[in-house]
């Protein structure tokens, strides 16, 4: 969930950090933090609130080191305040660690500390792990390299850790375990970060430290990695894919609206190179060599948490459509604690944007116990499930800043439609016209969400309407039931409006008991699909007086004449409206947030990667 930067080098560390902690900001807001080293002083300005407000009180300090440690939070162990923001030190102040993670058995740590004579001044599990290396450095008499090796051997949870040392103004100590930390590399310098948006600026050389990896990392020598067993590892210097532009907001108010409004080029990006423009067959480089286990398989468990489960029921639609291979959908964190059946035969497949979230990686690894071929759709490259899964798909969305997830949900719901075309084909369970027609179809989206985007103006005008609002409910089916779902979590993220997706024959249930003139409902009502349901489901809603927002087909007059306001979308095969059906969504969560005066970027207790359980 953390942010946390370090440097060491030629160059002043503090605006490296400051400006690499305001880039992280999506991971964590509530406190922050940073450590310079001086000559023989380890320099500590600490707040509780955001970034902009550590670079305020730390500009009275000296910050004119040239090594440095940074850490913006989300809070696990105690309250977001000053006390307990990062960087923590030990007792005798010569050791300071900044944390992403949590430690598990942090509190049988610290009695045993306690028990030793330690006095701590946080709440946080941190606190008590750089105790602990302090501890081990006194009695062992060994180097700060080897206490933190030792240290994490008695460490049970998830961590990426940077720590500096009082008076050694050359080298950090840095190591992870299923949180991630990657670390830039350039002539006499090094920059470690949660992930690349603070070293692109200065390198396109990095290492993606491993799992269960420590790095001692001094200006004047190569990395040296070695695992908490102390197997020496050879790090790969890789080239980052990521440029400076794509991680700044330009012209755009908010990171959000800039990636809603990137999504016909990273719709586009996700498509390019995998449809022949000759043949219109698809190929899928990274699942090509398991394709034959896939099509054999008895059935398909997509694991995922949030926006990505969403993305996830639309696949269970598409896998059973197109390929006729059953499919269960299961949160990440409900599926790994509950003892499930999972068989040799079974494909487990996680979706995540971040490739870090802490859920759906202890699935993943629960799988791969269970003998199932796992396979991962993520975002980021290098990230942790790519490294864990066996094969998977890049939906190469761009980096996404913004907290909700816009760009990353309609890149995955791309990547799953080729999946299951592909598979579908192979399998002789679509027949080549339909295959055919709908990769064609599939090339016009970019187009498609273009014209969508242009009513954005519209869709602003329909939020001055709703702002104000207490409650909303969203209502869909079958390929637009996970859209209402959708549609719903992003109006909660960022406005704090309470919403709730169903499918809209599950109305007459429970819901429509809420309904009156004061709830706003959204009725995902295209052409496609069961069309005249829909509009059943409408006519209910408006005999109770509740006041409707209709996504409806380009050109359908007869539901447009039912509904207070609609919203019209490109018609397109009903398979692929999720995509298209989804955009409308994400403006009006967008609009009704800023017109309520919300941080549509950084939504109160939220952050953008799920890291801890």
């Amino acid at each position: 969930m953390c942010g946390i930067v370090g440097y060491v080098g030629h160059r002043e560390a503090y605006p490296i950090i400051i400006k690499g902690l305001q880039r992280l900001e999506y991971r964590g807001y509530d406190s922050a933090g940073v450590a310079i080293g001086l000559d023989n002083k380890l320099k500590i300005t600490k707040t509780a609130g955001k970034v902009l407000e550590l670079d305020n009180k730390a500009s009275l300090n000296n910050t004119n080191g040239q090594i440095g440690i940074g850490h913006t939070r989300w809070a696990t162990h105690g309250e977001p305040n000053e006390r307990n923001a990062h960087p923590h030190t030990c007792e005798n102040e010569e050791l300071a660690i900044i944390h992403n993670g949590i430690i598990e058995n942090y509190d049988t740590i610290k009695k045993a500390l306690l028990d030793k004579g330690h006095v701590f001044n946080s709440d946080t599990d941190t606190e008590v792990l750089i105790h602990l290396i302090e501890e081990i450095k006194k009695q062992e008499k060994v180097s700060l390299f080897e206490s933190v090796r030792l240290a994490l051997n008695e460490v049970v949870g998830a961590y990426a850790i940077i720590v500096i040392e009082k008076g050694n103004t050359e080298e950090l100590i840095a190591a992870r375990k299923g949180s991630p930390l990657v670390i830039g590399v350039s002539e006499g310098e090094y920059f470690i970060a949660s992930d690349a948006t603070p070293i692109v600026e200065y390198t396109r050389d990095v290492v993606y430290l491993g799992e269960g990896e420590v790095v001692l990392i001094n200006k004047h020598q190569e990395l040296n990695v070695r695992t908490i067993s102390n197997i020496s590892k050879t790090p790969y210097i890789e080239e980052l894919e990521l440029s400076l532009e794509s991680i700044q907001k330009g012209a755009y108010p908010h990171f959000m609206l800039k990636e809603i409004h990137e999504q016909p080029k990273s719709i586009l990006d996700t498509l390019r190179g995998r449809i022949d423009p000759t043949n219109k067959e698809l190929k899928l480089g990274g699942i090509f060599d398991f394709e034959q286990t896939i099509i054999k398989a008895n059935r398909i468990i997509i694991v995922a948490c949030g926006t990505s489960w969403h993305a996830g029921l639309i696949g269970e639609y598409l896998f059973e459509d197109f390929a006729r291979i059953p499919v269960e959908v299961e949160y990440a964190s409900e599926f790994r604690y509950r003892n499930p059946i999972i068989n040799e035969s079974d494909i487990v497949l996680a979706i995540s944007q971040s490739g870090e979230t802490a859920d759906t990686l202890a699935a993943l690894k629960l799988a791969k116990e269970k003998g199932a071929l796992v396979l991962g759709i993520c975002n980021v490259v290098g990230s942790s499930i790519p490294r864990l899964t066996d094969a998977g798909i890049y939906t190469h969305a761009g980096p996404e800043i913004g907290v909700a997830s816009t760009k990353a949900f309609t890149t995955q719901v791309t990547v799953l439609t080729l999946m299951a075309l592909l598979i579908g084909r192979k399998k002789g369970k679509i027949s080549l016209t339909k295959y055919t027609e709908i990769i064609r179809e599939l090339e016009l989206i970019p187009k498609k969400v273009s014209q969508v985007l242009k009513l954005d103006e519209k869709i602003k005008l329909i939020s001055e309407e709703f702002h104000n609002v207490s409650n909303f409910l969203y209502l869909g089916r079958g390929y637009n039931f996970p859209v209402a779902l959708e549609g719903a979590l992003k109006l909660k993220e960022i406005s704090y409006i309470h919403a709730e997706g169903y499918p809209a024959a599950e109305m007459k249930h429970g819901p429509i008991a809420l309904i009156d003139e004061e709830m706003p409902i959204v009725v995902i009502a295209t052409k496609q699909g069961n069309y005249d349901k829909v509009i059943s489901n409408i006519q209910e809603v408006k005999s109770r007086g509740g006041r409707i927002i209709g996504i409806i087909t380009e050109g359908d007059t007869v539901v447009k004449e039912l509904v207070d306001y609609c919203i019209e979308i490109p018609s397109c095969f009903e398979e692929l409206t999720p995509i298209l059906s989804n955009i409308p969504l994400q403006l009006l969560s967008y609009h009704i947030a800023v017109l309520r005066g919300c941080n549509v970027d950084q939504p109160r207790n939220l952050a953008k990667s799920v890291t801890v359980e």
